[in-house]
């Protein structure tokens, strides 16, 4: 079960096909474009950088293409174990580009951009490593749907998070799926309703981020939980990820049967029994990273 529970995301890795071979997408026909999104990883980690602060990161079609691409490179490769997903810029995210929502754009192109986005969102819950929003600034729209996808988030404590479709006409209901998963219900609600932002300390309260912190402690506190995630092994990680969404999803029942059965194939792992093994022998762990069995 664990190999398949890990190879849930495989099929994803077939959406490369559809993108560009490059790693970046630009926005402009200058002589020197910038990407759109900029990749960079070090030792199991791997930083993508929002970059159109002109267009306040906005997630246009390109944006959300080139998002999807970072995301999806050498997934599976046991070097990558943790993304952040940042932003340069005062603006984390302003959302969807509304250029691209206009009546001459026409369905079939709105239609796609709602389908990429909404697969980008599901991608960061479904592949097997953690992803982190590291956000400072502010974040309204699907720019909050992203940062309530991502499986953790930090935020500076002059961040803003807001839904503000409903003022331009376009009830954010997209978003609406990640943020009314992320918190509560009637605070998902009134962020819908009014468009009204709510502080970096009142998402704190209410679930949307994990921690709060000043601005330059940001990429501090971010890798200091990105490092932590890379001490662990791989395929428990992936293992444990996947179980807390598929059981998330189930009643309580089903999910304490979903639980009990993976905690006993997590302990037929080889890292799962060298993680008992050294916590035995009184020292630190050596994992192998490898989906491999100690028993059946």
């Amino acid at each position: 079960m664990a190999g398949r529970v890990l190879c849930r995301f495989s099929s994803l890795l077939r959406l490369r096909s559809s993108v560009l071979p490059s790693c970046t997408r630009f926005y402009s026909l200058n002589p020197e474009p910038e990407p759109l999104t900029v990749r960079q990883q070090q030792d199991g980690i791997r930083k993508i950088i929002l970059n159109n602060p002109k267009k306040r990161n906005a997630l246009s079609l390109s944006m959300l293409e080139s998002l999807r691409e970072d995301i999806l490179t050498d997934v599976d490769s046991d070097e990558l174990r943790v993304i952040v997903i940042a932003a340069n810029g005062p603006v984390f995210s302003s959302g969807h580009d509304l250029k691209e929502l206009t009546s001459a754009q026409g369905r079939a192109h709105h239609t796609k951009v709602f389908n990429t986005c909404s697969e980008v969102m599901t991608l960061i819950q479904d592949i097997p490593i953690p992803v982190i929003a590291m956000v400072n600034g502010v974040a309204t729209a699907a720019g909050c749907q992203l940062v309530a996808s991502c499986d953790i988030a930090v935020a500076t404590d002059k961040s803003s998070f807001a839904t503000p479709g409903v003022n331009v006409g376009l009830f954010c209901s997209t978003p609406a799926v990640a943020i009314g998963r992320a918190v509560p219900r009637k605070v998902a609600m009134e962020m819908l309703f009014t468009g009204t932002p709510i502080s970096a300390r009142d998402a704190l309260l209410h679930g949307l981020v994990s921690k709060v912190v000043p601005e330059e402690r940001l990429e501090e506190e971010t890798l200091t939980i990105a490092r932590r995630v890379c001490r662990s092994s791989r395929p428990v990680v992936a293992l444990g990820k996947a179980t807390f969404q598929r059981q998330m999803a189930q009643g309580r029942d089903a999910a304490y049967a979903t639980a009990s059965k993976v905690m006993v194939e997590n302990l037929a792992l080889t890292d799962g029994q060298e993680g008992i093994r050294a916590f035995f022998e009184k020292r630190n762990p050596v994992w192998n990273h490898r989906v491999e069995k100690a028993h059946d």
